[in-house]
């Protein structure tokens, strides 16, 4: 990753991104995922008043950019949950397609060689780099088997049925809780040093 003075995300290409409501508005695909697992994340009360105090802080997290496309599942499952978090941080959210910002993609990748998305980079108020969070959490990691093996020897459209009914189950639904408390206990370590 470029240092911060390198980086191609200065202030004034982060306000250049998108918010999440124009994203979602010139979106080509998946609009209906997107809307559901937006409207299918909580933020507990608990969770929101820490991310409140982060945020707060004069250092806090108080902008994030995320990286994503539309016809990715990780995208349409987990941007919606960071767009809930930015909403109940009172962080801003700026978004930036992957495929049209490959210069920020490259600073940001999975293990230094992966374009994986969703990615969330959060920054200060006066946008000092602090932390990135990449793709998907533990959990689902730990679970994708069950999710691959819906799909296996099958076409797009033979699996869609049981690929659509396990997105809209609780697997998927953990999958979105663990990505809140990944999200949190990153950028609460970033303060207990």
């Amino acid at each position: 990753m470029a240092s911060v003075k390198d980086s191609v995300v200065t202030p004034e290409r982060f306000a250049s991104g998108l918010t999440y409501s124009d994203y979602i508005a010139q979106i080509e695909r998946n609009k209906e995922k997107f809307a559901a697992n937006y409207d299918d994340t909580h933020i507990s009360s608990e969770n929101v008043e820490a991310l409140r105090a982060l945020v707060t802080r004069l250092d806090g997290p108080a902008k994030m950019l995320v990286i994503g496309e539309d016809w990715c599942p990780d995208v349409y499952r987990g941007m919606p949950v960071m767009a809930r978090i930015a909403e109940a941080a009172g962080m801003e959210m700026r978004v930036f397609p992957r495929d049209q910002h490959m210069d920020i993609m490259s600073e940001f990748l999975n293990r230094g060689e992966y374009q994986s998305i969703p990615t969330a980079v959060f920054y200060t108020r006066d946008h000092k780099y602090l932390a990135h969070w990449i793709e998907r959490p533990a959990l689902a990691n730990e679970q994708m088997s069950m999710y691959n093996v819906l799909r296996e020897g099958k076409t797009p459209e033979e699996a869609k049925p049981e690929v659509d009914k396990f997105q809209q189950g609780e697997v998927w639904a953990g999958w979105r809780n663990a990505e809140v408390q990944e999200i949190i206990e990153l950028l609460t370590s970033l303060y207990e040093k």
